[in-house]
């Protein structure tokens, strides 16, 4: 019964498809090695392997071999990184990296802060759809030298791509669990659409994409609908000169049970808004001075209704976020200057948390020494000045050294601050209450390690320890209080991390013509620090980070055209029970026209619970198509 309602699900999205992705995407990231990936820093951007920094890559040949429905979900594959999924298909989920908190890693689109002084809750509603994604660029440690405030414990990068040629396509896709919903009759199902398009003339290009979501859920009060909407436009005005624009659209309408304030929560819904805007100019002031200013644009409204129906307790939060930058890149003899200047105002209208602004003022400069033989170092500082908080400065040094051409030792120190949420500081509630009276939390990260890359095959292991003053962390003094933010902690953190990538291939193969497999494991050992007096004080955060992380992927081209993978995912969870998840996925391509994909998730059908009180999906079964033009 089962495999025939699988079998339906495909025949169903087959005859629905008219047009697909064309090869245009696929030529435009097929083949690049994962050590030849340009990391989009600020002002300097450089190879992963001359990094000397602990940055992970998810490339796009990763992304088309995870059984992932959004591009959030991709993060769940990375060991350090904590994607805390309240819902599926990224409807909402939590992210932090090597035990932090869900406000203390910063998100970016191509280098654009997706910012939400509301609540981190709301950082990981996303415009921008799978099919427009490059590359995803994990950089673990404190980085406020390069990115500013609340990159606190890293930062995280969606990098798009920049189209070759004119292109056209629509991809569907359908999925289901094969069990009864509780609230009609039919079983909880999900289904989707994607459109994607490019328009190039000459070297000026055009990229959109547009994707709709739906689905009923999986248990009582999880039924979810999100759409969204993505354009990158690159306008040359001279040789080497061009405009660069970026417009998104989201929204994501959801059951919330348990999401927030269980069990009480169980008939609560939440809808979400967002919009964001970029518009920069890339230009040579000289033939050795490289300029980008830009200004940037981000509304999220955030309707959050304890009970949907009567409408009872309703949250109605409206952000603004203003940021201007100016960047820079100066090249000299001796080697590169980076400077770079930076506004953003905050403001939030809100039906508790109050009418509320704050500014944000940045200067940062960076000097890459050149000529240093096997040696290679960067150092520089961020001066930050903020309405609420004054003034603080954050240092920060990378340092490598080639002891061979294949093997780098490397190091680098950094600082960082969290500046409390509005959430934080004037939320009024009968179990949360704000505490206005919060400071910033303020992060100093040393690491070391090792890097091998070979044209294959890559490794890297790093050790590092961090330190959080004044960190802000929910509590209570017993159990009938309300929860209440407070500076009362310190947490030290020390972590081990080891991630491997291997890809063997080898065209005049029938079978098994290429393998990749991808390895990482992260161990943390967190402490907490704080005075004998608040032994008692139960915590909400700080209890909950991952101490064992262990993600693996292999995946092969089995035939030409056909191929299979497998994934893994042990995790141990301070505070909670250890469990495994295994995904795979499976997909055909003819003749990079037509292609079919099938993949299971949670195949053990493991119960488990990521965040608050929602446990996740059990096995779950997806299926679509796309045509390529």
């Amino acid at each position: 019964m089962q495999l025939r309602n699988l079998l339906f699900l495909l025949s169903t999205s087959l005859s629905f498809c008219k047009y697909a992705q064309s090869q245009t995407i696929k030529d435009s990231i097929e083949g690049k090695p994962l050590e030849n990936v340009v990391i989009q820093e600020n002002r300097f951007n450089t190879t992963l392997e001359k990094e000397n920094k602990n940055i992970q890559v998810i490339t796009r040949d990763q992304l088309d071999q995870l059984p992932i429905r959004s591009i959030n979900e991709a993060l769940s594959y990375v060991a350090g990184v904590d994607f805390r999924q309240r819902g599926p298909a990224g409807i909402q989920g939590d992210v932090s990296i090597d035990g932090g908190t869900f406000d203390e890693t910063l998100v970016l689109i191509n280098g654009v802060r997706v910012t939400d002084p509301q609540t981190g809750h709301n950082m990981m509603n996303l415009p921008i759809t799978m099919d427009v994604v490059d590359h995803i660029e994990i950089i673990r440690g404190a980085a406020a030298r390069i990115y500013g405030v609340n990159a606190l414990t890293g930062a995280i990068n969606f990098v798009t791509i920049t189209p070759k040629n004119n292109h056209l396509s629509l991809s569907l896709n359908t999925g289901t669990n094969f069990k009864q919903s509780v609230e009609t009759t039919h079983d909880y199902n999900s289904w989707g659409g994607a459109i994607t398009g490019s328009w190039v003339h000459g070297k000026n290009s055009n990229l959109f994409s547009a994707a709709h979501n739906n689905g009923n859920g999986y248990r009582y009060n999880t039924a979810y609908s999100n759409n969204k909407a993505f354009y990158q436009g690159k306008y040359f005005t001279h040789e080497n000169d061009y405009v660069e624009t970026m417009a998104g659209y989201s929204y994501n309408n959801f059951g919330a049970n348990g999401f927030y304030a269980p069990p009480g929560d169980l008939n609560s819904g939440e809808t979400t808004y967002n919009v964001l805007g970029e518009i920069g100019y890339h230009t040579k002031l000289s033939s050795n001075w490289q300029s980008y200013p830009r200004v940037s644009y981000r509304f999220s409204q955030d309707d959050y209704r304890y009970i949907k129906n009567p409408l009872t307790a309703r949250n109605l939060h409206k952000t603004h976020i203003f940021n201007a930058e100016w960047n820079n890149t100066i090249h000299t003899n001796t080697g590169d200057i980076g400077f770079g200047i930076e506004a953003r105002n905050e403001h939030i209208l809100s039906s508790n948390l109050g009418n509320h602004d704050r500014y944000n003022y940045g200067l940062s400069g960076e000097y890459k020494f050149a000529d240093l033989g096997k040696l290679a170092l960067t150092a520089g500082g961020y001066l930050n000045y903020n309405t609420a908080y004054g003034w603080q400065f954050f240092p920060g040094l990378d340092a490598g050294y080639s002891i061979l051409p294949s093997l780098k030792l490397f190091t680098n120190i950094g600082t960082g601050q969290r500046l409390p949420t509005y959430t934080d500081l004037y939320y009024k509630g009968p179990s949360n209450i704000g505490n206005p009276d919060l400071t910033p939390e303020k992060a100093d990260y040393a690491e070391g390690g090792l890097k091998y890359f070979l044209k294959n095959f890559n490794v890297t292991a790093s050790y590092f320890y961090r330190r959080i003053n004044d960190f802000i962390d929910w509590t209570k003094t017993d159990i009938n209080s309300a929860w209440q933010p407070n500076n009362f902690q310190r947490i030290n953190t020390q972590g081990f991390t080891l991630a491997a990538n291997y890809k063997w291939s080898h065209p005049k193969n029938t079978a098994f013509k290429t393998i990749e497999i991808h390895a990482s494991y992260t161990n943390l050992q967190p402490k907490i620090d704080k005075p004998a007096a608040d032994n008692n004080v139960i915590s909400l955060y700080t209890i909950s980070n991952l101490r064992n992380q262990v993600v693996g992927t292999i995946s092969s081209e089995i035939i030409q055209g056909l191929q299979w993978s497998v994934s893994t995912r042990y995790l141990e969870r301070i505070s909670y029970k250890k469990y495994f998840l295994l995904d795979s996925k499976i997909q055909y391509s003819w003749k990079n026209k037509i292609q079919i994909f099938v993949d299971a998730t949670n195949i053990t059908n493991v119960t488990y619970v990521e965040a608050a009180a929602a446990p996740l999906p059990g096995r779950w079964y997806n299926t679509g198509i796309q045509f390529q033009l």
